[in-house]
């Protein structure tokens, strides 16, 4: 009896045994990056913190960390897992150097940026103001509201039109429809800028410059945006959900509108989302549509309106007598410019979570 169950149960085998431990690979991941960080630290000594070479560093630390993890994986475990642990450095690497030109963007818009994060930024305006000083309080004000003006032009014409593609579209309208909304998705955002220009000229005249005007051209741009992306949201809603509420009598809008929409309302979200980030950073129409100013203007139907991107561009090609303040300013409109994508991007995400159908289980 005893034989028999030492039989069954034999001696039990570690199965971590010549292995590394989970939390290795991110120990020397973070010991390499701190060495390169310390040593281009080191090779930027006494110069500025916008000459830090992040870039280079990021670079050197992931080529580091390959050579690290295969000598320790080869030394501790066995050549099969030096190799597994070198090709899966090496798609990290890959990935690293695809976020480098995104790293080395913000990190330079944050530096620069932080020159001029001050309450003076945020609660002035440009108005009467010639060398250091002022703010960008009616740029602020302008991106927001023409920007929202825009969401409420385009939202429900983009996501009424991927309605329509989804549960009604049929035959040569609805391939026009796709074809027409491809097209413009690559129109230029300046053709867009001028197409809203010459509507208002032929019907307010030449030279006109409006808030609305910045409105509608984004809106432009946005359609095509919310098309694509809520068509393809719709489009994954599965036909059992429909066929279920068909079956209890439920009417084709109210299923569109009770079934439909809520369990596609994240990645509608996502997408619109995506649609505001794609033209929140427009220059080109909204110079020829809102134009600038240097005072607050909240109202999109009286005059012209000052943006973020504007304000930078302006501030970097007419520095004035004092160039490093201009510039200053352009770096935190910049600045204040990614943090309202940011904002808005965590908004979106918390109303779909509030908005999405709660999932009970039984």
């Amino acid at each position: 009896m005893s034989a028999a169950t030492a039989v069954a149960s034999p001696q039990k085998v570690s199965l971590t045994t010549g292995r590394l431990p989970r939390w290795a690979p991110w120990a020397l991941l973070g010991f390499a990056l701190f060495v390169t960080f310390v040593l281009f630290a080191f090779l930027n000594m006494g110069g500025d913190v916008a000459d830090f070479n992040i870039v280079g560093a990021l670079f050197t630390g992931m080529l580091l960390y390959m050579v690290v993890i295969t000598v320790v994986s080869s030394i501790a475990e066995s050549r099969r897992h030096a190799v597994d642990r070198l090709m899966t450095a090496l798609v990290s690497t890959a990935f690293v150097i695809a976020l480098l030109p995104l790293v080395s963007v913000l990190f330079t818009v944050v530096v620069a940026g932080l020159q001029r994060f001050d309450p003076t930024f945020f609660s002035w305006t440009m108005r009467n103001v010639v060398g250091e000083g002022g703010g960008a309080v009616h740029a602020i004000w302008g991106t927001v509201l023409i920007t929202l003006g825009a969401t409420v032009i385009a939202v429900p014409i983009g996501l009424m039109t991927s309605i329509y593609l989804v549960e009604y579209g049929r035959g040569r309208i609805a391939r026009a429809i796709t074809f027409l909304v491809d097209v413009m998705t690559g129109i230029p955002s300046i053709v867009a800028g001028l197409f809203i220009y010459a509507v208002f000229s032929l019907v307010v005249g030449p030279g006109v410059s409006l808030g609305i005007m910045g409105s509608l051209a984004l809106a432009v741009l946005m359609i095509p945006v919310v098309v694509r992306g809520s068509e393809e949201m719709l489009r994954i809603v599965p036909n059992e959900l429909r066929e279920a509420s068909f079956a209890l009598g439920v009417p084709k809008w109210l299923t569109i509108v009770k079934v439909v929409l809520p369990t596609s309302i994240a990645g509608i979200m996502t997408s619109v989302m995506l649609a505001i980030s794609r033209v929140i950073g427009e220059t080109a129409p909204l110079l020829l549509t809102a134009g600038f100013t240097q005072s607050l203007n909240t109202n999109l139907f009286d005059g012209p309106m000052m943006t973020l991107p504007v304000f930078a561009y302006n501030s970097y090609m007419n520095q004035g007598t004092t160039p490093d303040a201009s510039v200053a300013r352009a770096w935190a409109a910049a600045l204040t410019l990614i943090l309202i994508v940011m904002v808005l991007n965590l908004l979106a995400r918390l109303i779909a979570k509030v908005f999405a159908p709660k999932m009970t289980g039984r």
